[in-house]
């Protein structure tokens, strides 16, 4: 699959500004008024149509009507707009408008029926799309929703990384999960990701830190939310700041790292570092696979005298005494919890093979 640019000619960090939602023709165009006289970056000016809500009795978009809207903040200040859309009715309702991307919200890149909708609505259109990743954390759902546009003809598609809903509080709406969209661009090396830290954060408080942690992991670019009187928004209130803020708190202070560099000794530093790495990772494996090998004999053990796989007290001392090592040694518990408990649940698979391999034999016999 060979996807093409959407943000040809755009300098990095693409920049995608806008309301969450386009609630009055004076609201949209007083945000684009306020970014330009702010002097910020517009790649794409942003704005909610249609506003698929989780629960009912809040505001679910102007509808077509502020597409209208749109086209007068790309006629009056140059521009480019995008809007989500979520059906086949949306889809054409956006195109008789010209927008120039648009984008899947999380909802519908997690229903395959709801965009193969979309799909085949933009079927012989040369129109670049965003995909929002889905709410759950479902990489292979990210990657059907590109592949069904581009299975249409599509090939300026891009990715939105918005986070993933996770049960309980979290100081984030939505946990970034970094690893996910990371491993979309090693599926497809092509595509541009943009991080949008407005649905991530659910806050304003954060907005600078995922953004710079998102041109630090080398996205191409950030979405965010802004609007004139951000408390008085008609939705995700919390998550938006005025166009001021947004340019003089933010974007004015990302720092934009270089993908690689020229310089010898640069060079030179970090291939021997690397070195270290690979070596180190290369140790790690086969301690990796010793420690199985020790796994498979206690299955044995354990079969010989009827005892069963499972043993909650030794896991408990395993997670403590590696707790106890975590800190000192500079590493947070989630990452050697999350180590281990895949270590562990490998050991039990080990251990219920050897299991099997025993009754299959008993029933031979």
């Amino acid at each position: 699959m060979k996807l093409k640019p959407i943000f040809e000619d755009v300098k990095r960090p693409v920049q995608i500004l806008g309301p969450c939602s386009a609630e009055t023709e004076e609201q949209v165009l007083e945000t684009a008024r306020q970014l330009a006289e702010n002097n910020a970056k517009v790649d794409l000016f942003r704005a909610g149509i249609w506003k698929p809500r989780t629960r009912p009795n809040s505001f679910e978009g102007i509808g077509a009507e502020g597409l209208q809207w749109l086209k007068k903040v790309r006629e009056e200040y140059g521009f480019k707009i995008t809007t989500e859309v979520a059906n086949a009715q949306h889809t054409y309702e956006a195109l008789k408008a010209q927008v120039d991307v648009f984008w899947l919200g999380a909802r519908t890149t997690v229903n395959p029926f709801s965009v193969q909708e979309v799909a085949d609505a933009l079927k012989g259109a040369d129109v670049p799309v965003l995909v929002k990743n889905p709410i759950n954390p479902d990489l292979k759902l990210w990657m059907g929703a590109i592949e069904r546009l581009y299975n249409v003809g599509i090939t300026r598609i891009g990715a939105i990384h918005r986070g993933f809903s996770k049960f309980g509080k979290s100081v984030y709406r939505n946990i970034p999960q970094w690893q996910i969209p990371l491993e979309l661009k090693r599926e497809f090396p092509d595509i541009e990701i943009i991080t949008d830290a407005s649905h991530i954060c659910g806050n304003r408080e954060n907005l600078y830190e995922i953004s710079q942690f998102a041109l630090d992991l080398n996205m191409d670019g950030i979405m965010l939310e802004t609007h004139p009187t951000p408390d008085d928004a008609w939705s995700d209130a919390a998550q938006q700041v005025t166009p001021k803020v947004l340019q003089e708190n933010i974007l004015s202070k990302l720092i934009v790292r270089s993908e690689g560099a020229d310089d010898p000794l640069f060079l030179h530093n970090i291939e021997d570092l690397r070195s270290q790495i690979d070596l180190i990772d290369k140790e790690v494996i086969q301690l990796y696979a010793d420690r199985m090998n020790l796994a498979e004999k206690i299955g044995e053990f354990k079969l010989q005298n009827n005892i069963a796989i499972y043993q909650q007290g030794r896991w408990s001392d395993v997670l403590e005494r590696a707790m106890d090592k975590a800190g000192p040694l500079g590493l947070s518990e989630t990452f050697v919890n999350r180590i281990l408990k895949a270590v562990h649940q490998e050991s039990i698979d080990r251990q219920e093979e050897v299991m099997k391999a025993s009754q299959g034999k008993s029933i031979e016999k």
